[in-house]
C-alpha cells in the first residue's frame, strides 16, 4: 500500500478538523484546522476541500463543533432550532454535490433520534454519527476499487477527468481507487489524466495523488481527449461523481460530458464510480441537478495573470451533468448498475 493510499485530506483530531489545504497542492502540503462552522463553511466553500464525499465528511465533522460550542456557549440555547440552522447554512456552501446534504441529513436524523438521553449523551452521538460516516466512506471506496480493478488490464490506458482520489474522499478515492488496487496486483497499466480547467484538479492534484502512489500517469490538456483516443491510446474512462440522479444521468466536474461524447464516438467504456451516497433518488433526471456556478476570476486570472480584457462576460458552471445514455456502468459499493437503469428500485 502506498503513502498516498493512507493520506487523510481530512481527519477529526481533539474537538478540531485537520483538513489539507489542497489550493496550495502540489507547490506545498498545508494541513489548517477548523473549529467553527464559519471555518468550514468558509473552507468547502473556497475549495480548499473538495470531492462530494470529502465534503460531506467535513460537513457532518463541521455540524458536531458547532453543536459543541452551541452547548458549551449556553446550555438554556434552543439546540433543535441552532441545529437546523447549522444544516441549511452548512448545506448552502455549495449545491451540487449530495453527499452534502446526506451527511447533514443523517446527522440530523441522529439528533432527533438521541431525544430524550442528556445533552452531553446527544452530543456525543453526533460525532459518533460523524466518525460511522467517515469510516463508511472509507470502505466503500476500497470495494469500489475491487469493481473497478477488475476491469484494468494489462496495456490499458485508462483516462480519467478531476480528481476522484483519496484527496476527495475518506481514503483510496472513487475512480482513482481501482488504480490503487491494480497495481498492488501487478497489473501493468497507464493513466492519462485531464487537466480540467478552469480549477485544474487534474493537473495539481490527480496527477500529484498518482504520482505519489507511482502509477504511471501522463497529463493532458482537456482539448487532448480526442487525439488520445484517436491513437487507440485509451481502453477506459473512469470518473467519478458529484450526484447521480434515479435514472443514472451523472452530475461531475464540467468536461466530464464532452469527455463521455468523444468516448461515445470512439467506442470506449465510460465508467462512473461513486458511494451510494452520491445518489439521489429525489430526484428522476438530471435536468434537476442544481449545477453550481463559480467565480469568473477562474477563467480571467490564471496564475495570477490576467488572461481576459476587462469587463468580459463569463459562463462558469463548475458542473455538467453526463446523460445515462452515454455511461457503460455506475459502479457503487453495492454492485455495479447499467444504464439504463431504475435506480430507486435496483436499491429498494
Amino acid at each position: 500500500m502506498s503513502a498516498i493510499e493512507d493520506f487523510r485530506s481530512v481527519r477529526f483530531d481533539q474537538e478540531k478538523i485537520v483538513l489539507l489545504d489542497q489550493t496550495r497542492l502540489p507547490e506545498d502540503i498545508k494541513f489548517v484546522e477548523l473549529v467553527t462552522v464559519e471555518e468550514v463553511f468558509w473552507s468547502i466553500r473556497n475549495m480548499l476541500v473538495r470531492g462530494a464525499p470529502a465534503i460531506g465528511i467535513t460537513a457532518a465533522y463541521g455540524l458536531y463543533l458547532g453543536m459543541f460550542a452551541a452547548i458549551k456557549d449556553s446550555v438554556n440555547a434552543d439546540l433543535d432550532a441552532k441545529l437546523q440552522q447549522y444544516v441549511q447554512y452548512l448545506n448552502s456552501s455549495r449545491p451540487t454535490a449530495v453527499n452534502l446534504e446526506w451527511a447533514l441529513r443523517r446527522m440530523s436524523r441522529r439528533w432527533e433520534l438521541e431525544r430524550g438521553i442528556s445533552i452531553k449523551e446527544r452530543l456525543s452521538a453526533l460525532l459518533e454519527e460523524a466518525i460511522a460516516i467517515d469510516r463508511e466512506d472509507e470502505a466503500a471506496n476500497r470495494t469500489i476499487g475491487e469493481h473497478l480493478a477488475a476491469l484494468i488490464k494489462d496495456g490499458m490506458g485508462v483516462l480519467t477527468h478531476c480528481n476522484a482520489g483519496a484527496l476527495a474522499t475518506s481514503r483510496y478515492g472513487t475512480a482513482l481507487s481501482g488504480f490503487y488496487i491494480a497495481k498492488e496486483r501487478g497489473v501493468d497499466f497507464k493513466v492519462f489524466a485531464d487537466e480540467t480547467r478552469p480549477v485544474l484538479q487534474g493537473a495539481r492534484l490527480t496527477v500529484w495523488e498518482l504520482q505519489q502512489a507511482g502509477i504511471d500517469v501522463t497529463l493532458i490538456c482537456d482539448n487532448m481527449a480526442a487525439t488520445v483516443m484517436s491513437q487507440g491510446k485509451i481502453q477506459a474512462v473512469m470518473v467519478g461523481a458529484d450526484r447521480i440522479a434515479a435514472n443514472g444521468d451523472t452530475a461531475n466536474k464540467i468536461g466530464t460530458y464532452s469527455v463521455a461524447v468523444l468516448a461515445h464516438h470512439f467506442g470506449i467504456p465510460f465508467y462512473v464510480a461513486a458511494p451510494i451516497s452520491t445518489v439521489d433518488l429525489g430526484i428522476d433526471n438530471g435536468q434537476q441537478i442544481p449545477i453550481e456556478e463559480r467565480a469568473a476570476e477562474e477563467i480571467t486570472v490564471f496564475n495570477g495573470r490576467k488572461v481576459a480584457p476587462d469587463n468580459i462576460a463569463v459562463f462558469n458552471p463548475a458542473f455538467d451533468v453526463t446523460p445515462h445514455e452515454l455511461i457503460t456502468a455506475i459502479v457503487t459499493e453495492k454492485g455495479v448498475f447499467y444504464p439504463p437503469v431504475d435506480l430507486r428500485s435496483a436499491l429498494s
